[in-house]
């Protein structure tokens, strides 16, 4: 893992976590417990802090960033899928932004909710708790509960905390 200290702020990575070792922390970033961060991830908290939670993931190629003195969470086993912009905001417990997605500046992921892939949670955008939301911008579609993307939102945190002790256990440079 690439690790950077900026301006006296240095990560912080529970001897738990998974880090990949192509990812990046940059500054003020906290890792907890069973939270795993994947490959060519960067977190930069150089003007921000940047906490992700227990259990909590974020995906291959995922960028986390903020405005000056802003908190960036992930919480407890929520998901940053593939590819993700997280910029200043704030996804609730076992919260899952889909693949290709953007969250801006001040907005929010209710727990157990789902942004679908490839969507735009512009900047302000509160997200209840339990929903589906989907677009550019995005907006809620429908509850989750009874959906195929209540699935995905339950079985996310356990698989990539399992599949993150594999990778913590059997990764081998070549």
């Amino acid at each position: 893992m690439n690790l950077f200290a900026f301006e006296g702020r240095r990560p912080t990575v529970h001897p738990e976590a998974f880090v990949a070792p192509t990812a990046t922390l940059i500054g003020d970033v906290t890792i907890e417990k069973g939270a795993s961060v994947w490959y060519g991830a960067v977190l930069r908290a150089d003007i921000c802090s940047i906490v992700i939670r227990e259990r909590a993931n974020v995906q291959d190629n995922s960028v986390i960033h903020g405005a000056p003195d802003v908190l960036v969470e992930v919480g407890p086993g929520a998901t940053v899928a593939h590819t993700c912009v997280v910029h200043g905001a704030v996804l609730e417990e076992n919260a899952l932004l889909g693949n290709g997605s953007t969250m801006l500046d001040g907005s929010r992921l209710g727990a157990g909710s789902m942004v679908a892939a490839g969507s735009l949670v512009t900047p302000g955008t509160q997200i209840p708790p339990g929903t589906l939301a989907a677009g550019s911008p995005a907006q809620v579609r429908k509850p989750i509960e009874g959906t195929g993307a209540q699935f995905w939102v339950e079985m996310n945190p356990s698989y990539y905390a399992e599949l993150a002790q594999r990778h913590r256990a059997g990764i081998t440079a070549l």
